[in-house]
Formats: structure tokens, sequence, C-alpha cells
């Protein structure tokens, strides 16, 4: 147990009432169900409920320490007589004010390890995984926290959000701490940073992989500039920047940073460089090979097709080049990197490779497919679908780009939710016929699976794409089990492809 006041320290607040070095805490709460004596309870406005409306309650619990939002519902005046040892304080976040006592909770545990954090459009999760990778390679015990869930010490654990809440994201650190972790690599989402997710932490690197349009809209952001700004986050609290410096909006990024700042690229003069990038489709390897030439000098032989996978790579070459790991783990970790459900060589034969990537819309869809192209397929197929209960505009994206870049489509379920996959099959169609797409209908993701390999062509590239690393299909409100990856590796074995 600790004081309510030790607690506090380093927060911006106002005190209400009554004293906080005489309340004693050991808990952070945010939800009233959990509330109770010895715990600080954080009055939260999320977009359905006020937890202002039930300090009555947590009160009746016996809570005794209480945050408040500025221009919220105050403590009643009537309450506060009644209960003399109450403590309260009025922050001007709610959400900034979590992060912080959750951390004092865990006692600070971030600063235990070395914070690698991620941020940008595209790039996060593989980029996130190369690092932890070269880590790992080089004898470091590394915890990964990002959309693929988390990972340390052999324990792999679920997540709702790709940077999680600050409560959850305290307590992992602590996990991780205690058992040996020297370093962390998280994503960090523009939500993340909106939300205060990732208060309290001081990144030792920062990592800015590209921006573009995206997650603009209700709950999220309002607009490109919003969006932006919180990206730009990332280099407000970092001790070292890193970021593409070929991405669009880099040299602005740069003057607003706050940290001393490195720049890696390919096109555009930077601190570390790629050259001579090469596609290399051969009997067991889809990559690429490249030259480093900079502040480091490597060449790299890239488990992962694509010159956007080749930034990622410099993003992971640049961060570790900086802490000081040594080539040769550098070399062999992404030599042999493979990341679930991004650009995953699922399968490959004499006669097709076989592709899992989680691209869910027309941008992903885009980058996939032209990135595909490089390797000059006999034919590009693409096996995918859409979700459903969502906007009809992704599913029209989508089928225009499948209708432009691929040789031909198999159209099928993904995620259908409460929408006929039918009705879903039939809005793509609507836009990749006219544009004289060729296509297959076929609503059974399995058999959809099935039907692409079954008739692949000596030379085919198959991409199945939308769901990546997701190990379920909603139907109706219920989740059954289904991994692409799976399924590729059980068609082969059951027509012996």
């Amino acid at each position: 147990m600790a004081k309510f006041s030790e607690w506090l320290d380093g927060l911006d607040y106002e005190l209400l009432h009554g004293d906080p070095e005489k309340v004693e805490i050991g808990e952070v709460v945010y939800d009233s169900r959990k509330a109770g004596r010895g715990s600080v309870f954080v009055c939260m406005r999320g977009s359905t409920t006020d937890s202002h409306s039930f300090l009555q309650k947590v009160i009746a619990e016996g809570t005794e320490a209480i945050v408040v939002e500025e221009e919220s519902a105050m403590l009643p005046v009537d309450l506060r007589e009644i209960y003399e040892g109450i403590a309260v304080v009025r922050v001007p976040s709610s959400r900034e004010a979590l992060a912080k006592l959750s951390a004092a909770r865990f006692g600070f545990p971030s600063r235990e390890m070395r914070i690698i954090a991620v941020t940008g459009t595209k790039g996060k999760t593989t980029t996130a995984h190369m690092i932890r990778s070269i880590l790992e390679s080089a004898g470091e015990s590394c915890g990964l926290i990002g959309t693929t869930g988390v990972d340390y010490a052999g324990i792999h654990e679920e997540t709702k959000n790709t940077t999680p809440e600050s409560y959850e994201l305290q307590a992992l650190f602590r996990r991780m701490a205690d058992r040996g972790c020297g370093y962390v690599v998280m994503e960090a989402s523009s939500q993340g940073f909106k939300l205060h997710r990732t208060d309290a932490i001081d990144f030792d690197y920062g990592i800015f992989t590209n921006i573009e349009p995206d997650h603009i809209g209700p709950n999220e952001h309002k607009d490109f500039e919003e969006y932006k700004y919180y990206k730009s986050r990332i280099f407000r609290q970092s001790r070292v920047g890193l970021i593409n410096r070929d991405s669009p909006y880099a040299e602005e990024l740069i003057a607003g940073a706050k940290c001393r700042m490195y720049c890696f690229g390919i096109d555009k003069s930077a601190d570390f460089m790629a050259e001579g990038i090469q596609a290399v489709n051969s009997p067991d390897f889809v990559g690429s090979e490249f030259q480093v030439i900079g502040m480091a000098k490597l060449d790299v032989r890239l488990n992962l097709p694509g010159k956007y996978n080749v930034y990622n790579a410099m993003a992971a070459i640049s961060v570790s080049s900086l802490i000081g790991i040594r080539k040769s783990a550098i070399l062999k970790a992404l030599r042999l990197i493979r990341v679930n459900g991004r650009m995953e060589l699922a399968f490959k034969n004499d006669t097709m490779s076989v592709i899992v990537d989680y691209a869910h819309n027309a941008m992903g869809m885009e980058n996939l497919l032209e990135t595909l192209r490089e390797y000059h397929p006999k034919r590009l197929v693409v096996v995918f679908g859409c979700g459903g209960n969502r906007s009809k505009e992704r599913r029209y994206g989508m089928g225009e780009t499948a209708a432009r870049l691929a040789d031909f489509s198999v159209l099928t379920a993904d995620n259908s939710r409460f929408e006929r996959t039918e009705d879903i099959i039939s809005d793509i169609k609507s836009r990749l016929v006219p544009l004289g797409g060729r296509y297959a209908e076929i609503p059974d993701r399995r058999e959809a699976i099935e039907y692409a390999m079954k008739n692949a062509e000596k030379g085919d590239i198959i991409a199945v794409i939308g769901k990546g690393h997701e190990d379920y299909n909603e139907v109706n409100g219920v989740r059954t089990h289904f991994l692409d990856r799976e399924v590729i590796e059980e068609t082969a074995r059951k027509f012996s492809l």
C-alpha cells in the first residue's frame, strides 16, 4: 500500500476534498464494478458512459481516493460532508491521470527496460517483429506488444487494441520486467497517443515508418491534420527518433521533433540507405536482396518481398545499429524473418507461391499486388472478401483494385458478420465486373482457397488476403476458428500439391 499523495507526485491536479496524505491505496480502478477500499477510482468519460455518475456507488463500496475530470460532475457536497475520509482531486485529463497513476501503481516498470516504439500508417507490425527478431538473434530478451498480441518469455496474450489501455500497458511492462525482458518493442497507434495510453512512458527509440490518410472518421480522427499530429507525438516522448526520409511530411516531422533524429530511406539522402534492391524468387525463397550504406554497411537478404518491406527492414536495421547490435545477428534475423499474416509465404512448390497478407482495404491491397507484380508471376490470383457491417466503400475499392492489378479473383467470405456473404460479393462485383475483372464466386472461404490452389498454373502467385493473422471467421455474431495459413497447409496435404 502507498499514500495517495505519493502516486499523485508529478500529476497536475487540484485538491477538492480531503487529505491524500491520510489515504492509503494499492490499486488503480476505472471500472466502477472493481472499485473498493484500497483503490483509487478514476472517473472516465466514454462514448456511451460517464463514470462520474457512479461516484455514490464506488464510495458505498469503500473507495476513499477519487479522481474527477475538469468540467465534469464533481463529488456532490452532501457526500463530501458524510464521508470525511475521502480524498478527491480534479485533473485536466482523466486519461492522462490514469496513465500516470498506473505507472506509479506498477513501480514505473518501463524505466527498467529499453522501450522501442513504432508508429506509422503502414509497416508497424512487420517492423516491430523485425526488431524483436534481431534483438533475440543477438541474445537479448525482448517483449512485443502490437496488433498480433503480446509476446514475452514464451508467453502469448491476446489484446483488444494495437496499443492497450494505459493500465493494461503498465501491467504488461511489469510482467515483462519481472520475467527478465531487457527490451520491449511496441506498436504505438495514433489512438494510443490521442487517448493518452502511452503517457508516462519515455521511449528510448521512436520510429516513424510512413503516413497516409487513414483512420479518419467517427470515433477515430476528425481529419488528416489531427491524425498526423498524434502520430508526431512519438518524437515528443522519445530520446532518439528515426524516420523514413522518403515518406511524405518527413521534413515537417523532423522540424517539429523534440529529440535527436536519424533518417533511413532509399531515394533521398539519409543516415542509413538501401541501394541495389533486387526481387528474388527462387525455389525456396521469395524476398529481396539489397545493400545498406551510410552509418551501417551490410549485404542483406530479406525473407519478405517488396520495396515497402525493404523500408521496414531499414527501420529495424537503423535502430539495431544505433543500439549496437552486431551485424551477424541483424543479417541472420532478416534472412529468417517470418511475420504471421504479413506478406507471409504460407506455401511454395514448383507450380505456385501462396502468400497470406492482412491487406483488407484498397490501399493495402494495391500495395500488396503491385509488390507481387515485381516478381513477374504467370498469373497473379487474389482470394478475398470484405467485412460485413462496414463501409461499402471498402468493398467497392477492393473490387476496383482487383480488376486493375489481379489476373484472376476468387471472391469469398471475410467476417460477414450480420450481412449475407453473397450480398457483400455482389457489391465487390459491381465494381470489378465493369472494369473487366475475371473472377470466380465461392462464398465458403475454405473452398475458395482450395479452388485457387487446385487450379494454379505453373508460375502463379496466389495472394490470400484480408484476414492475415486472424484466427477466426465471424458470422451472425458467432466466431469459429479459421486461420488462412492452416487451411493453405491442409489443402496442400489434402491434394498432395
